[in-house]
């Protein structure tokens, strides 16, 4: 059975950076592109961040462009989200999410994904 775990959200001021983890269970990380989403309240999930599972195709969202990096390592299987700079507008739950196509096509699309995790809060505030 497939499953994903975040972790790694709290609560930052805002310019604070926060180290978000996406591990898997029960399936080789390897075989997946995995992107990040995230839900603001009230919000529709917008995708963050896609890595290929390779790691050569990195996608992000024009509002984290520069701020939010991605990363995987799958001898740990393990995708990271390191997000610097962070703004109050950056508050949502945000979750990883797998997909067996591998590459980050259409990436930003929720359905295209097979797998989700639970998700981990992100709070910025001073």
């Amino acid at each position: 059975q497939l499953q994903l775990v975040e972790s790694g959200g709290g609560l930052v001021q805002p310019g604070g950076s926060l180290r978000l983890s996406c591990a898997a269970s029960g399936f080789t990380l390897d075989l997946y592109a995995i992107g990040w989403f995230r839900q603001a309240p009230g919000k529709e999930r917008e995708g963050v961040s896609c890595i290929s599972s390779n790691g050569n195709s990195l996608n992000y969202a024009d509002s984290v462009k520069g701020r939010f990096t991605i990363s995987r390592d799958n001898a740990k299987n393990t995708v990271y989200l390191q997000m610097n700079s962070l703004k109050p507008g950056d508050t949502a739950v945000y979750y990883c999410a797998a997909d067996s196509r591998r590459a980050c096509w259409n990436w930003g699309r929720a359905a295209l994904y097979d797998s989700w995790g639970q998700g981990t809060q992100v709070t910025v505030s001073s």
